[in-house]
C-alpha cells in the first residue's frame, strides 16, 4: 500500500484516467465498426471525419500509437473511397 499522500492521489488519478481512456478507446472502436458496416456511401462519408478526429485525439493522448491511428485512418479512407 502507498505510504505517501501524493502516492495515494496518484493511484486515484491513474484509475480515473484509465477509465476515461478505456471508454474513449472503446467508443472509437465502435465507431470504426459502424463505419465499416455503413449501408450507404453518404453515411460512411459523414462518419469518416468524426472517426478520424477520434483517432487523432487518442493518438495525441498516447492511448494508441500514432502509427496505429495513421494506419486506421488510411484504411478507412480507402474503404470509403472504394464505396
Amino acid at each position: 500500500m502507498a505510504n505517501h499522500k501524493s502516492a495515494l492521489k496518484r493511484i486515484r488519478s491513474n484509475a480515473a484516467k484509465r477509465l476515461r481512456n478505456r471508454y474513449q478507446a472503446k467508443t472509437t472502436r465502435t465507431f470504426i465498426k459502424r463505419l465499416r458496416t455503413a449501408a450507404t456511401k453518404e453515411e460512411a462519408v459523414a462518419l469518416l471525419p468524426k472517426v478520424t478526429s477520434m483517432l487523432d485525439r487518442l493518438a495525441k493522448k498516447n492511448v494508441i500509437h500514432k502509427n496505429k491511428a495513421a494506419n486506421n485512418k488510411s484504411k478507412l479512407t480507402k474503404l470509403v473511397n472504394s464505396l
